[in-house]
């Protein structure tokens, strides 16, 4: 049975997670293991949550990010995904295929992209019949039970940002009637930042092993165990330089599947 959630289990509920996320993040666990683990951690502490997810842009040649799911049907939602750019710069390179264009749409008319156009960090819909055709998807998850919808963007620090890897984005659905209380809300603002930096973590290291065997070579990674520093340092100053983005943007351009729905 559910616990139920009070001020008390609040701090529980926040010392246990945030010490779980550091060694989480520490061990370079997968992304979807933390998506899990911090999503059951908080059902079994009284946060009455439905459905999660969590998605990071990331310096890839190919796809423009990953994003993991928590709650849906894995016969219909698989729990992770690596979608392609949005940007009229990434449709036009992939010939302004319609589903790409769609999904694209779909995207301008959802909660992060407001987000994104009003600098807001978050953004609530407690959901009913006249609002949940405000944006693309409420009205599924609508139909599906959900009561509250909260979307979070973790901003990185402009000194963090690399290309447009600039955040961690992610949505927290309940079916609770009445949806989530003002404790749970506070909850997740407190929790959201340290789930967040967990995966930033973790998508680095693995970026960063995308980079060494794309810009480096395959045997980049088996090089790096005997001499990392210098590895590291011209990872670095292909960052600083911008050339890693400018090659990234140009490598595969058709290859990509677009962004999708259900965030």
């Amino acid at each position: 049975m559910l616990a139920l959630y009070n001020s008390v289990m609040n701090k529980l509920l926040f010392a246990e997670l945030s010490a779980w996320l550091m060694q989480a993040g520490l061990a370079g666990t997968a992304e979807t293991d933390i998506v899990s683990g911090f999503c059951e951690r908080c059902v079994a502490g009284g946060l009455p949550l439905a459905r999660t997810v969590v998605f990071i842009d990331t310096l890839h040649p190919v796809h423009e990010g990953r994003l993991f799911r928590w709650g849906y049907d894995p016969t219909q939602a698989p729990s992770v995904l690596e979608y392609g750019r949005t940007s009229p710069d990434g449709l036009a390179a992939s010939g302004f295929d319609p589903k790409d264009v769609q999904a694209a749409a779909r995207w301008r008319n959802s909660p992060f992209y407001r987000m994104l156009q009003t600098g807001d960090s978050m953004l609530r819909r407690r959901l009913n019949a006249a609002n949940k055709n405000e944006f693309a998807w409420l009205a599924d998850l609508h139909a599906d039970g959900v009561t509250d919808y909260v979307a979070i963007i973790s901003r990185f620090a402009a000194d963090g940002v690399i290309g447009e890897m600039d955040g961690v984005y992610s949505s927290w659905a309940t079916k609770t009637p009445g949806g989530f209380s003002d404790d749970q809300i506070a909850a997740l603002e407190r929790l959201v930042p340290y789930l967040a930096l967990a995966i930033k973590s973790v998508s680095l290291a693995r970026m960063t092993g995308t980079l060494m065997q794309t810009y480096l070579g395959r045997d980049a990674g088996h090089a790096c165990s005997a001499d990392g520093f210098y590895a590291a340092l011209r990872i670095q100053s292909m960052l600083s330089s911008g050339l890693v983005i400018c090659a990234a943007s140009r490598v595969l351009p058709t290859l990509h599947r677009s962004r999708q729905s259900h965030y």
